[in-house]
């Protein structure tokens, strides 16, 4: 059983120190194998940015209004995850807008610079961001942070279960999550988002979850179309998509509710 439990501790951990620039134990090792195991935990390391960022979020809403607390909380998920994911949505949108064909698109999402279709998804993503987050009333928004980028972080995974991997580069840094997750790892992943959501209203909980899957099946779709798979780039960029959309949902008024 202490086995078990250290293994499983090692996956997280794992995971944690891959998505973010939070410290893991000395103990933790890296495998590829740790690797693909680490995938099932990709929600519970969206529970800790997003805890993180709503107690940012809190702490600041006791000195300065809520727009400037949310934005103290978002400057606060970029340095902690080292903006990993908008980086994946910035060469996304680079490589399926300016690439005519998979060798193309892939060569530009691996060039480090950005180009104008990056630019413009980096401004609306981080501005579409910060609107709704401002937008939602101030008891709703600590919950709203952490379950958005728990179940994001979820829907990125759902690329990793029903999808293959695009990329032939055995260096990739994503390469190890090549093989695809079971059913089984995607439920374990799945039961992380469930507190959070539980804690919000169900009407704003049912347009955010239909909104971000939405979100997520129309960019797993143009990855498969163009690539025929997902890379590392698609899950960041996903992950982003889908956590406006959750914020979308949440932020929208339901007459008689």
């Amino acid at each position: 059983m202490f086995s078990l439990l250290r293994h499983e501790a090692e996956y997280f951990f794992g995971a944690l120190r891959f998505f973010t620039r939070l410290p893991a134990p000395a103990w933790v090792g890296h495998s590829d194998e740790a690797m693909r195991q680490s995938a099932r935990y990709f929600p519970a390391v969206g529970l800790v940015v997003g805890g993180m960022a709503a107690g940012i979020y809190w702490a600041a809403a006791q000195l300065w209004p809520p727009m400037i607390a949310v934005l103290l909380a978002m400057a606060a998920t970029l340095l902690i995850t080292g903006a990993f994911h908008e980086d994946g949505l910035s060469d996304t949108a680079d490589g399926l807008g300016g690439g005519w064909d998979k060798a193309r698109i892939l060569a530009i999402m691996k060039d480090s610079r950005v180009g104008s279709y990056g630019v413009v998804a980096l401004w609306l993503a981080l501005s579409g961001k910060f609107a709704l987050l401002a937008s939602l009333p101030p008891t709703l928004l600590p919950v709203a942070l952490v379950a958005g980028h728990a179940f994001s972080r979820l829907c990125a995974t759902l690329l990793l279960a029903s999808m293959d991997y695009a990329r032939d580069d055995e260096h990739s840094k994503s390469r190890p999550m090549a093989a695809r997750m079971g059913g089984g790892a995607l439920l374990f992943a799945g039961l992380f988002v469930l507190p959070p959501l539980a804690c919000l209203p169900w009407p704003q909980l049912l347009a955010g979850i239909g909104l971000a899957l939405l979100a997520t099946f129309w960019l797993a779709r143009q990855c498969q179309r163009w690539l025929g798979g997902y890379t590392g780039d698609c899950l960041g960029a996903v992950q982003q998509l889908s956590e406006i959309a959750f914020y979308l949902g949440l932020a929208a008024h339901w007459p008689g509710f």
